[in-house]
Formats: C-alpha cells, sequence, structure tokens
C-alpha cells in the first residue's frame, strides 16, 4: 500500500468501502513508506497540538531498529507523545461520548474501532514482545531439555525494562487503526495522526526529532487474523527483524524449518507440550491418529471416537464422522473433529461442535 491521502481514507461516498473496511487495509498495510507524506502528517499533528515541528526527521527500517535509534539520540528533547496524541485522542474520544451519548457511543465503537481492535492490539503486543526479545538477547522458547525447563535466556531485567520504556513512548501509526477508524469523519483534529498511520508505521514525536518505522515488507494471518505461517516468518521487515508463528503461536524460525520432515516419531519425542500441539496441527491430527495407534474409545450411530495419550499433554480426542452425502464418485468423504479430552462418547463430541448437550443432539441427517 503506498501513499493514500487522508480525504481518502475519510470519503464516505456510497461507491466507497467502509470507513471500517479502509482503516482495516491500513492495519494490514506493506509495503515501502511514502516517507514525503508521513513527514507531512507528522508535521501537521505538531501544528495540531500546538507545537513547533520538529527540526529532523529519521527513518528506521524495523521497529527493532527504531528503538535502538531512540536510545542513541542526543539533543531530542522530551517526549511529546502525549500532547501529539495522547491528549487530542482523550478529548476527541470525550468529545464523541458526549454527543452521541453512553448508549450512542458504545453502539459506535462496536461499529467501528471494535472490529479491528483485537486484532490490532494482537500484533501490537506481539512487536513489542519480538522486540523485547531481540533487544535483549532473548527469543521465543526453545524446545524443554531432559529436565523439563525451557533453554529460554533469562534477559537483563534493567535491559528489557528500558526497552519496553521506550515502546511505550510509541505511536502505533497504522496499528492504531481501530481508534482511527472510530474517530474517522468527526473532525481534523487527528488528521496528521492519521496521515501517518496511512503512510508508515510506528514513530516516535520528541521535542526537536521524530522517529518513524516503515512498515512490515510481509504479513501472514490465519483466518481469524493471527500471525500464522508455517514456511517463514509472519510478519518481516526490511532489516531482517521478524516474527514467526503458528496459528497464531509464536515459534522459534528453526522449529519452523523442521516441520516438513515431521514423523510420528519426532511428535512424540518433543517434550514442549505447545510446540508439539503445533506439530499435531501441521501434521494433521486424522494423519497422526492412522499411523499413531490411537485407542478406539467409543462407537455410536454419529461416529467412532479415537483418543491418543500424550506423556505431559492432555489427550487428544477426536470423533471421526462420515458424510451421508455421497460425493460425485458415490464415495462418502470422512471427517474428524477435535473435540474436548474428557470427551466420553462419540455423540457427546458430535454434539459439543453443535454447542449442544448431547441429549439434545438428534440429526436428521448426518453431515
Amino acid at each position: 500500500m503506498n501513499h493514500t491521502d487522508i480525504t481518502d481514507i475519510t470519503d464516505t461516498g456510497p461507491h466507497r468501502t467502509t470507513a471500517v473496511d479502509r482503516w482495516r487495509s491500513v492495519a494490514a498495510a506493506t509495503g515501502p513508506a511514502d516517507r514525503a507524506a508521513a513527514e507531512a502528517g507528522v508535521r501537521l499533528a505538531y501544528r495540531r497540538a500546538g507545537l513547533a515541528e520538529p527540526a529532523r526527521v529519521l527513518w528506521a527500517d524495523s521497529p527493532l531498529a527504531a528503538v535502538a535509534l531512540v536510545r542513541g539520540l542526543s539533543g531530542q528533547g522530551r517526549s511529546v507523545r502525549d500532547e501529539v496524541r495522547t491528549r487530542p485522542w482523550a478529548e476527541e474520544r470525550r468529545r464523541l461520548h458526549d454527543a452521541l451519548g453512553p448508549a450512542g457511543w458504545a453502539a459506535h465503537w462496536q461499529a467501528t474501532g471494535a472490529p479491528l481492535w483485537d486484532l490490532t492490539r494482537a500484533l501490537a503486543d506481539r512487536i513489542r514482545a519480538g522486540v523485547t526479545e531481540a533487544a535483549t538477547g532473548t527469543g521465543p522458547a526453545t524446545p524443554a531439555g531432559p529436565a523439563g525447563v525451557s533453554t529460554r535466556p533469562e534477559p537483563s531485567a534493567r535491559e528489557a525494562t528500558a526497552v519496553r520504556l521506550v515502546l511505550l513512548d510509541a505511536v502505533l501509526g497504522q496499528h492504531d487503526a481501530a481508534w482511527l477508524a472510530a474517530f474517522d469523519g468527526h473532525g481534523d483534529r487527528l488528521a496528521g495522526l492519521a496521515a501517518v498511520a496511512v503512510n508508515a508505521g510506528w514513530w516516535w514525536p520528541f521535542e526537536s526529532v521524530a522517529v518513524l518505522c516503515e512498515r512490515p515488507v510481509e504479513l501472514h494471518r490465519d483466518e481469524a487474523g493471527r500471525l500464522d505461517r508455517g514456511d517463514g516468518p509472519a510478519l518481516a521487515f526490511a532489516d531482517g527483524f521478524a516474527l514467526y508463528a503458528w496459528r497464531g503461536m509464536t515459534v522459534p524460525a528453526d522449529f519452523l524449518a523442521g516441520l516438513a520432515g515431521l514423523t510420528p516419531e519426532r511428535i512424540r519425542a518433543e517434550e514442549n507440550a505447545e510446540l508439539r500441539r503445533v506439530m499435531l496441527e501441521y501434521y494433521g491430527y486424522d494423519r497422526y491418529l492412522a499411523v499413531s495407534g490411537a485407542r478406539h474409545q467409543h462407537r455410536d450411530e454419529t461416529g467412532v471416537l479415537w483418543r491418543i495419550e500424550l506423556d505431559d499433554d492432555e489427550d487428544v480426542a477426536m470423533v471421526e464422522v462420515v458424510n451421508s452425502t455421497p460425493e460425485p464418485d458415490g464415495s462418502h468423504r470422512t471427517y474428524w473433529l477435535r473435540v474436548p479430552p474428557a470427551t466420553r462418547t462419540a455423540r457427546e463430541g458430535v454434539a459439543w461442535t453443535f454447542g449442544l448437550h448431547p441429549d439434545a443432539y438428534e440429526p436428521l441427517v448426518q453431515t
């Protein structure tokens, strides 16, 4: 996503997408920032806050690089995040709340910011954690050793605190999309902040210097919006800073590299329960059941309940069901439903997938 003028974001004409859709696109945008447009947004944000424009604007290729740059600054003056972002943000929210009333504001938020909030908050939290880990020489937990102790090194508490304090001074740019969607079209006090968000990533405002961050070059998410990729970084920046995740769970980069060659033996040997679950999802529960000696626990007219008992982890319980509607070739497709470990009958498992009590589950046609 390249430069987008702020008038495109606030246009509410009938042939335009909704504000939520537009801000969702901003939150997920990748590729080079439009530096000129972003810097113009910074200057506008300072002016709207009653501040002199920063004498310098510096750029970093990732939030990690930005933190290092901020920590090495001299003569930048104090942070003006409160004036540039926090106060106008709070005042605009108060104005809307007063104008709409408590119920009206709640409905407005649910229709605008709420659909984006969980996605942007989770992504920002993951970036903060990833930056802290990278800056302090730690990383995602590696598989536990023979004693069951994670091999993740412990960071210096002082260093980790220093990094987190810098991150707390950041304006989140594109990842402030939820609030910007809620404020969209309700005045121009936040126009500078919106312009930076549309055209760049995170940024740090100080009295005489503003530090801006490029957007990621790659972003991969699953249907639920979680970071997810099995063959590379789920989030990556141009300088190499990256986050690796499988269906929302942070994993080490070298762990993903070994997924393609998974075997049932390798899965059983993994002592880290969370990583073993990732392996099972990648390998396929049905495939694992077929080759791992799963125990046939129960059968009834709804299907067959299978169970795999795992060391130091909850059992894997799945119900095998057969679609009663034939395929074009006359065959009947088999499905595998993951159910809670405490499930004791096939009917109980199938009913659970529909949110029903077993006694209330009476399918007319099994599909």
